[in-house]
């Protein structure tokens, strides 16, 4: 299988959320319209998509459904996902209520926790349970994507009872560095980082202009 990019993928990401958007209002759409919305260029778009075939007819574009549904294909979203989330702090707590993670295909089933006070009770229909109980009701409940959001220092150990409980992605939120367990794809998403960058755009541009 070839090896594709994860800008490449977050850019496919971009693309289905625009022909969610759009499905049942048009049937069909051009690179240059898919292209917009996302940052890239027309010419992106179609070499994005060229990885993985052939799409779409010359001089009339793609079909919004045949392309949606290639790309929930593509991206493992023509199925819906299992997910745990491991600390139900502030963050914790507003993943828990966000719709968009069941609009995407990805269904929270359980949350852990350590605080006995939390334990035992639901947060927007999700049940709550002790960090001890990790393994065994990650797989009662078939749990197959792990989100962290616990301090730095626990994150380390979660990933591990996650692996051997046999969960196979998690995505961190602790800023440190976890590294994969393989077969376990583990991906971070430090919000430092990431202004970081944004802050590199935005002195880049300033120096740019002057």
């Amino acid at each position: 299988m070839k090896k594709i990019s994860e800008s490449a993928v977050r850019r496919l990401s971009l693309y289905l959320r625009l022909l969610r958007g759009i499905a049942g209002d048009q049937e069909l759409i051009s690179s240059q319209e898919l292209a917009e919305p996302s940052g890239s260029t027309s010419a992106q778009v179609r070499k994005d998509l060229s990885l993985f075939g052939s799409f779409g007819q010359r001089g009339k574009g793609y079909s919004v459904p045949e392309l949606i549904d290639t790309l929930e294909r593509i991206l493992g979203l023509e199925r819906r996902w299992r997910v745990a989330v491991v600390g139900v702090g502030k963050l914790g707590s507003a993943l828990l209520g966000y719709r968009g993670l069941s609009e995407r295909g990805f269904d929270v089933v359980v949350a852990f926790d350590v605080d006995t006070e939390k334990v035992g009770t639901e947060l927007n229909g999700i049940d709550i349970c002790s960090i001890d109980s990790l393994s065994r009701v990650v797989r009662e409940r078939g749990v197959e994507i792990g989100i962290i959001a616990t301090p730095p220092e626990e994150a380390e150990g979660i990933v591990s009872r996650l692996a051997d409980a046999g969960v196979s992605a998690v995505l961190s939120f602790a800023p440190i560095e976890l590294g994969n367990r393989d077969p376990m794809v583990v991906r971070t998403m430090d919000l430092a980082l990431e202004l970081e960058g944004l802050t590199f755009a935005l002195t880049s541009a300033r120096n740019g202009d002057s």
